[in-house]
């Protein structure tokens, strides 16, 4: 017995149906853009340096969130201050030839947030780690693997922040 063109997109239209409602009811959504509050509606970024990857994973993940960057404080609903912003590598394992087999790419930033009137969110400070193994033949393809890493690292952390300012 074979079922015919129509029956056949009924079946497969049945399906989806069950499938969107067991996914909408266990609470499952996309990853995306989290919404922020009317009080980071225009907000300034405050750093000493503005060509870092957290920087601009911050302002991205702003503006993907709704948030309007301005380029003037005095116009800013909030302002984010990011009082620091490093990043580095530090060795991990030495062979017993005393060279570098694994190294830790580090991401560190501290930030506050500041309304117009208070402190909306006093300095705190965020770490994020990743390690990587080392190949001295292929010098190269680490320091762009350690270049991935860090960018990567900059994005969750901006990540990490605009979540935390999406609860004010």
């Amino acid at each position: 017995m074979t079922l015919s063109a129509s029956a056949r997109r009924l079946c497969w239209l049945l399906v989806s149906l069950c499938l969107t409602s067991s996914l909408a009811g266990c609470g499952w959504r996309l990853q995306g853009t989290t919404k922020l509050s009317s009080v980071m509606a225009t907000t300034y970024v405050d750093t000493k340096d503005r060509y870092t990857d957290f920087h601009r994973a911050l302002r991205e993940s702003l503006q993907a969130s709704g948030a309007r960057l301005t380029n003037n404080e005095d116009e800013a609903t909030a302002v984010v201050k990011i009082i620091k912003d490093v990043s580095g590598q530090r060795v991990l394992t030495v062979s017993g030839r005393n060279t570098p087999e694994e190294y830790e790419v580090f991401y560190s930033i501290e930030y506050s947030v500041n309304g117009r009137t208070e402190e909306l969110i006093a300095p705190e400070k965020l770490e994020l780690t990743r390690d990587y193994s080392y190949d001295e033949t292929a010098v190269l393809a680490k320091q762009k693997e350690q270049a991935v890493l860090r960018e990567a690292l900059a994005r969750d952390l901006a990540g990490q922040v605009v979540r935390r300012l999406a609860a004010l």
